[in-house]
C-alpha cells in the first residue's frame, strides 16, 4: 500500500516568538503580518521604555514584558518557556525590526515535511547578499564557518534569527547565554543532541533598522562561547 505523503504542520499547532527591544516603529507591522500566517504570536518586550508592548498588543499579539533589559537570549528563552507545555509542535522565532518577512514562513513549513525531518530550520540569506552590508557579509560567513565546524554540519547562515524549531528541542534550549550569542549556542546545543539543522533561502532585508549588537562586547562574547565549546 502506498504511503501517504507527509502533511504540512497544522496552523493551530504553530506559535511564534518575537523578542523585541525599543521597536515601537516596526513591531505592529511585524505582528500583523505574522498573524496572517500564525494565530499564536507572542512578543517578549525586553525592558523597552518606548511603546513596543502597546503597539504589539494593538496588533493582536500576546505580550510578556521584562521589567528590565535582560538580553535577546533571555527574551527568546522566556518565549520558549511560555510555549513549552502547550500543544504546539513548532515555534518560530523572528526579529521585531522588519528584517524578516513573515510572508516567507511557508518556506519553513515546506521544509518541515521534507524527507530529512529536521528539528531546527534556519533562514539562509547568503544566496543573495547584494543588499547586505559588506561588513555583515564578511562577519556572517566567518562566524558561520566557525559554528558549522563546532556543530559538525554545514549551516550557511548561522547569524540569521529567523528560525523554526520543533517542540522536542525546547527543553534543551532553556539554558545558555543571555545575549546575542545565544542564537549561535542554540545551534551547537541542537547539533550535540543529535538533531539535524536545515536551511531555507529567505530574502535579505536591510532598511532603517538599528542593530542592538555591540561590535566589541558581543564579538568577545562570541569568541568566549566558541572557546568553551571547543574545549568540551
Amino acid at each position: 500500500m502506498e504511503q501517504a505523503p507527509p502533511r504540512a504542520p497544522d496552523r493551530h499547532k504553530i506559535a511564534a516568538v518575537i523578542p523585541a527591544y525599543q521597536e515601537k516603529k516596526h513591531i505592529g507591522d511585524v505582528v500583523r503580518r505574522t498573524r496572517d500566517k500564525i494565530d499564536n504570536v507572542l512578543v517578549v518586550d525586553d525592558g523597552s521604555n518606548d511603546k513596543t508592548a502597546e503597539r504589539a498588543r494593538e496588533a493582536g499579539a500576546e505580550v510578556i514584558v521584562h521589567p528590565q533589559n535582560r538580553g535577546k537570549g533571555e527574551a527568546i528563552k522566556t518565549g520558549l518557556r511560555h510555549f513549552l507545555n502547550r500543544q504546539f509542535d513548532w515555534v518560530f522565532i523572528l526579529d521585531a525590526d522588519g528584517q524578516h518577512r513573515p510572508e516567507e514562513i511557508d518556506r519553513f513549513l515546506a521544509a518541515a515535511v521534507s524527507a530529512t525531518e529536521p528539528k531546527l530550520i534556519l533562514g539562509n540569506r547568503m544566496n543573495d547578499v547584494s543588499s547586505m552590508p559588506l561588513v555583515r557579509r564578511i562577519v556572517n560567513r566567518y562566524m558561520s564557518k566557525k559554528i558549522s565546524r563546532v556543530c559538525r554540519q554545514d549551516i550557511p547562515d548561522t547569524q540569521c534569527g529567523f528560525r523554526m524549531l520543533h517542540r522536542q528541542l525546547i527543553p534543551d534550549l532553556l539554558e545558555g547565554a543571555d545575549r546575542f550569542e545565544y542564537e549561535s549556542e542554540m545551534l551547537i546545543i541542537a547539533s550535540r543532541k543529535g538533531f539535524r539543522i536545515d536551511s531555507v533561502s529567505i530574502s535579505t532585508v536591510y532598511s532603517d533598522e538599528v542593530s542592538s549588537i555591540h561590535p566589541v562586547r558581543d564579538t568577545l562574547r562570541f569568541f568566549k562561547l566558541m572557546r568553551r565549546y571547543r574545549k568540551s
